[in-house]
């Protein structure tokens, strides 16, 4: 660990530069004869980096960053925030512990968290930062975890795993049996040692895939930030046999919504034209691929089979986004040409064979203002437009 960065002289340069062009400052030598200026760069970018998603980290004096890459791949506060209260009890293994921002939370909900890292100088920069934030009930492992909880020979609370979702060719993987730790090799090992796991995957890993690779799913949420979907979060009990929870939560800077069903759901749907108003769920619904139970949920007619956008006479409130449906439209050249060429919105498109980028190109509309262009199909298999203005 470079404790020299940690110098007052040094911080004070970092933080006057935060805002600087990092192309010149590469031109320029460093003002330390101990400290270079690539070293100076990396702490300036991750520290960049960190303003939004690590807001308490910016914030705290003294803070060693690592690569800008760690910052990057490393759950947002709001994420971990979110993911702590899931979880009951007094001890906690941190069996992926990297920069520390999961166990951060974690221990300020548990007794007793125990952080492994096997790369020592990212363990030595969890435990001088999460020192800096004031954490005390954390115990740092530089080891690999699978060999800690075999030593350690004792039962904890929770197992909280992030597998790393690049093999060793640095190649994405999208199944969990490819990702490192192997949680699915391992699980029966992981269960010796706690009857609670909860495991955090990339949002790119297909649900029904990951249930079919792993054993006593009792939950699965599904984490948006602003209706970016950023991690899966799968709570594993052990011997659990009952109905898996899908929970969506969309996270927003001063609410959030929540929307849960059973994964086993099977509903029936009621579909109709447009209406007067039109609702389109936010992704973390999506993700959930639980499109006819929204509709039942907020009793609401589907536009088609499959076009999950929503309508209804009487405007509800609803997890995602609500329109006023202006005018319909059938799709063809000579309507689209009369009544969007030219025009200024934001178009989206929904079980219809035209992507955004032709349409915009085929009928030069520009990009964003108060006109929201919605390409669709309708119940009776009719491609159509639905020009729509947003909801107060």
């Amino acid at each position: 660990m470079k404790t020299k960065i940690l110098q007052p002289k040094v911080q004070d340069f970092i933080n006057q530069s935060i805002n600087s062009n990092i192309q010149d400052l590469s031109f320029k030598k460093s003002p330390f004869e101990d400290v270079s200026m690539a070293e100076l760069i990396a702490q300036i970018q991750a520290k960049q980096k960190a303003k939004d998603k690590l807001p308490t980290w910016y914030n705290t004096k003294n803070i060693l960053y690592p690569p800008k890459l760690s910052i990057e791949q490393t759950s947002s506060e709001e994420c971990a925030h979110y993911k702590a209260n899931l979880i009951n009890g007094k001890s906690l293994v941190d069996m992926t512990g990297g920069l520390g921002v999961d166990t951060f939370y974690f221990a300020q909900r548990m007794d007793y968290v125990f952080h492994c890292e096997i790369q020592t100088d990212l363990s030595q920069i969890a435990q001088h930062n999460l020192q800096q934030l004031l954490i005390s009930n954390v115990t740092y492992i530089n080891e690999e975890s699978m060999s800690f909880l075999k030593r350690k020979i004792q039962c904890f609370d929770c197992l909280y795993l992030d597998p790393a979702r690049r093999n060793q060719a640095k190649e994405k993987v999208f199944f969990l049996s490819d990702c490192t730790p192997n949680v699915v090799e391992n699980l029966d090992i992981y269960f010796q040692y706690s009857n609670q796991i909860m495991i955090k995957t990339s949002p790119l890993l297909d649900i029904k895939s990951g249930i079919s690779e792993l054993r006593f799913v009792k939950q699965i949420h599904i984490v948006a930030l602003q209706n970016d979907v950023k991690e899966l979060i799968w709570i594993l009990q052990k011997d659990y046999v009952g109905e898996i929870e899908l929970v969506a939560v969309n996270i927003g800077s001063d609410s959030k919504d929540i929307f849960s069903v059973q994964q086993s759901e099977q509903v029936n749907n009621q579909y109709s034209i447009p209406q007067k108003y039109l609702y389109e769920p936010n992704n973390a619904i999506m993700k959930t691929g639980k499109f006819d139970s929204v509709a039942h949920r907020f009793q609401l007619n589907k536009l088609h089979q499959h076009t999950q956008l929503y309508t209804s006479d009487n405007l509800i409130s609803f997890p995602g986004r609500s329109f006023k449906i202006e005018k319909v439209i059938p799709f063809n050249k000579s309507n689209t040409k009369t009544h969007l060429q030219g025009q200024k919105g934001n178009i989206t498109v929904r079980n219809f064979p035209i992507k955004v980028d032709e349409i915009r190109k085929r009928w030069k509309i520009k990009e964003g203002g108060e006109q929201y262009f919605f390409f669709t199909t309708n119940l009776l298999n009719e491609k159509i437009i639905l020009i729509c203005s947003k909801t107060k």
